[in-house]
């Protein structure tokens, strides 16, 4: 092993709203808070995700090569129906794609992510 891992870290133009998201759709509490950084996690000194601002974000659209997605997140859920209400609820968008078990949707920044059933 070369490290650790700490944090992944999202670029997004509203790292406050965004952080609330993910702090919801995990579980996670906010860690580590600034004007233009703010980590969540499930304690302080423990991985977590990051949301860090810039001016200009340029939006991934899946799939598409020209706009790749940059990274993505994939969550368990136990029900994908119940699953997806509350992510919709959140302010997340379905991209119509998946299988019977995974739905793929993108966050309110437009990076996409995966409901995956357990």
């Amino acid at each position: 092993m070369i490290g650790k891992w700490q944090s992944l870290v999202i670029d997004c133009e509203d790292p406050d709203a965004l952080a609330g998201f993910y702090a919801e759709l995990l579980g996670m509490t906010r860690v580590q808070e600034n004007e233009d950084f703010i980590s969540i996690g499930d304690a302080a000194g423990r991985p977590g995700i990051d949301f860090q601002r810039v001016e200009r974000l340029v939006r991934p659209r899946w799939p598409d090569a020209d706009h790749p997605q940059q990274m993505h997140v994939d969550v368990l859920v136990d029900d994908l129906d119940a699953a997806e209400a509350e992510v919709l609820r959140l302010g997340a968008t379905s991209l119509d794609a998946g299988t019977g078990t995974f739905r793929v949707y993108t966050d309110p920044s437009g990076h996409p992510f995966c409901l995956v059933l357990t």
